[in-house]
């Protein structure tokens, strides 16, 4: 079955220490995604770097901002500012595809799902940051447009919520795919059988 490593937004807003959505441990997380990396490279399989971003006047934000309550004057993400750029430890192959999304799902606004199709890909793996925002979107809307899901869980990063740190969150929504969205799995267990799945 042909595979295809999606990476979600690997982004200083989310990787610098100084960042106000700066993820525990990211330094980590990136070693995980770049031994996912070098390991689909490696087997001569499609990988999709996605990055967000929006434009400087904000238009094309959507209802993104909507639950704050007002709309945004300033915001993240915005085109031009180091927060969008990728973590340099980041790996990126010759070769490697990349995309810029302005929402959650990296198929929404994107030529993502004609690029799956094009390349007779059956199954997605979803790996990047934030594990409940953009991972969690791009999995489910996977599913949805009929594509076997694999969801590395601890490739995955988040600040975290209000009353959840980052394990928890990750263990919430690992509990969640698991129950019918995707299979769950490390980067030890998506790497070592990948040729045999």
């Amino acid at each position: 079955m042909k595979k295809a490593l999606i990476i979600l937004d690997v982004q200083r807003i989310y990787t610098d220490e100084d960042s106000e959505l700066s993820c525990p441990k990211a330094d980590l997380t990136v070693k995980n995604i770049n031994s996912l990396i070098e390991k689909t490279f490696e087997l001569n399989q499609l990988i999709v770097l996605v990055r967000h971003m929006h434009k400087a006047d904000g238009k094309d934000l959507g209802r993104l901002y909507d639950y704050t309550g007002e709309p945004e004057k300033d915001f993240n993400f915005k085109e031009g500012t180091e927060e969008v750029e990728f973590d340099s430890r980041l790996k990126r192959p010759s070769g490697v595809l990349e995309i810029i999304k302005n929402r959650y799902s990296a198929f929404v606004g994107t030529n993502l799902f004609n690029i799956l199709k094009e390349n007779k890909i059956k199954k997605v793996v979803i790996c990047g940051f934030m594990t409940n925002f953009c991972c969690e979107s791009t999995a489910r809307d996977a599913l949805d447009r009929d594509f076997y899901v694999d969801f590395v869980i601890d490739a995955t990063g988040t600040p975290g919520t209000d009353n959840f740190g980052q394990a928890k969150v990750r263990n919430i929504v690992a509990e969640l795919m698991d129950a019918g969205f995707a299979r769950v799995m490390t980067t030890k267990e998506a790497i070592l059988p990948w040729e045999k799945k």
